[in-house]
C-alpha cells in the first residue's frame, strides 16, 4: 500500500502555489497531485516522498491533513488498459471509493491509485489475476 496526503484547502488563487512551495521548500519530492473542488474549499491528493513529514509540516502551517492508505496497481499502456482492471474489480464484488491514474517512474507504466475497502482482499485478487501491486 502506498501513503497518500490529503490535505483540505480553501479554493483560492495560489492555494496550490502555497502547498507545493511549502513541500518543495522542505526537500520533499512531490509524484503525484491530484485535486477535486467545490465552491469554497477543495481536496488535494498527493504522493511524496516523506508523508508523515509534509503532514506535519502542511498542518503546521494551518492545513487539514490526513494520510491515507491507498493500493496502487500497474496497467499497460494500452486502449481499454483501465477497462479491463475496472472489470477484474467489478467481477471480483470489490467497491472503489477513488480512482485516479499516474505514472509510476519505476516502471513507467501508468499506476491505477485507488482507495477501497478491504486492501488484503483486493492485493490479493488483483495479484492472482496477474497485476503488479505498489
Amino acid at each position: 500500500m502506498i501513503k497518500q496526503i490529503s490535505i483540505f484547502t480553501e479554493n483560492k488563487k495560489g492555494a496550490m502555489l502555497s502547498i507545493s512551495k511549502a513541500i518543495s521548500d522542505a526537500g520533499i519530492d512531490i509524484y503525484n497531485v491530484v485535486t477535486n473542488d467545490s465552491a469554497e474549499f477543495g481536496m488535494v491528493r498527493m504522493l511524496v516522498t516523506e508523508p508523515e513529514k509534509a503532514e506535519e509540516l502542511l498542518t503546521s502551517l494551518g492545513y487539514m491533513c490526513r494520510i491515507d492508505r491507498v493500493i496502487g496497481v500497474e496497467i499497460p499502456d494500452d486502449v481499454g488498459s483501465l477497462t479491463t482492471l475496472l472489470n477484474n474489480l467489478y467481477s471480483s464484488n470489490i467497491n472503489i471509493d477513488y480512482l485516479y491514474v499516474s505514472y509510476s517512474r519505476d516502471s513507467k507504466t501508468p499506476l491505477a491509485v485507488m482507495k477501497v475497502q478491504g486492501y488484503a482482499e483486493v492485493e490479493e485478487s488483483l495479484k492472482s489475476r496477474g497485476y503488479n501491486i505498489v
